[in-house]
């Protein structure tokens, strides 16, 4: 079992920044990639950004040039910094982690979420 665990959300307003946490514990044998997907009410749930254990990031066009996804030195974490917050941010943010628990046991697991609001 893969548990993810999140901190960082909260209430900010309209051009003001967080930054979320993401830490993964239990039986892992590699971690192949971590990402941020949100779900606003209503919607589906989208990725925000990801990134490879070899670094390389993918990010949604909607937060390209405001979002910056970056991984520990312990490499089981993963941070999102969120810069010039828009109202449109405002979502449930979920961590996700996928890789291998032992050499033959594939995982996906998810964190339980943690709330993002941007108001005045």
């Amino acid at each position: 079992q893969v548990q993810l665990v999140e901190s960082g959300g909260g209430l900010v307003q309209p051009g003001g920044s967080l930054r979320l946490s993401c830490a993964a514990s239990g039986i892992i044998f590699r971690i192949d990639a971590m990402g941020w997907y949100r779900q606003a009410p209503g919607k589906q749930r989208d990725l925000v950004a990801s990134i490879t254990s070899g670094g390389s990031t993918n990010y949604a066009d909607s937060v390209k040039g405001r979002f910056t996804i970056s991984r520990g030195n312990a490499k089981n974490t993963v941070y999102l910094q969120m810069n010039s917050l828009k109202p449109e941010d405002t979502a449930v943010y979920y961590c996700n982690a996928e890789g291998l628990k032992t050499v033959l046991a594939r995982f996906d697991s998810w964190g339980v979420g943690t709330q993002v609001t941007v108001s005045s």
